[in-house]
């Protein structure tokens, strides 16, 4: 459990996120989640094979198009595509999967801790929520000064 929390720890400060599964419907959590990245100061690059857009941004079909090497693939997709994923991932450069739950898959898991990544397996909504409110405030991270909450979900929200 101890190791869980670190990796939560070192990975909810790295500023790169990709989130396969990004979507542009509002009820989706792959909307929620990218939008809350966003809103929190990432560079958070969206990840989807049938968009163009998401919420207005370059929607990208692979993570093998992204600009750049995302630190973390969030991962928001059903469990039968985790598998490739997580070998796009390795490819791309990342250095950690974050399953969502119900995204989790034992054997896309065992593929990624074989070849060195981290893995990760718990809410991004809830561990944002947890964190201390001055992040936001004092992240230079974010090209959206506008930000955006989805939803009134209690699971996304930063006040205590």
């Amino acid at each position: 459990m101890q190791e869980t929390e670190a990796l939560v720890r070192k990975y909810v400060e790295e500023p790169v996120w990709a989130v396969v599964g990004a979507s542009n419907d509002r009820a989706k959590y792959g909307n929620r989640i990218y939008l809350k990245l966003k809103q929190a100061g990432y560079r958070v690059y969206p990840v989807n094979r049938r968009e163009q857009k998401i919420e207005g941004e370059i929607a990208y079909a692979s993570l093998l198009d992204l600009p750049e090497p995302p630190t973390v693939v969030n991962m928001v997709v059903p469990p039968h595509e985790a598998p490739a994923v997580v070998q796009q991932a390795e490819v791309a450069g990342a250095q950690a999967i974050w399953f969502q739950p119900g995204a989790e898959n034992a054997e896309a898991v065992q593929w990624a801790l074989e070849r060195g990544l981290d893995v990760v397996e718990s809410c991004i909504l809830v561990q944002l929520a947890l964190r201390p409110p001055s992040f936001e405030a004092t992240s230079s991270l974010s090209s959206d000064p506008s930000p955006r909450d989805p939803s009134p979900d209690p699971a996304t929200s930063t006040r205590q």
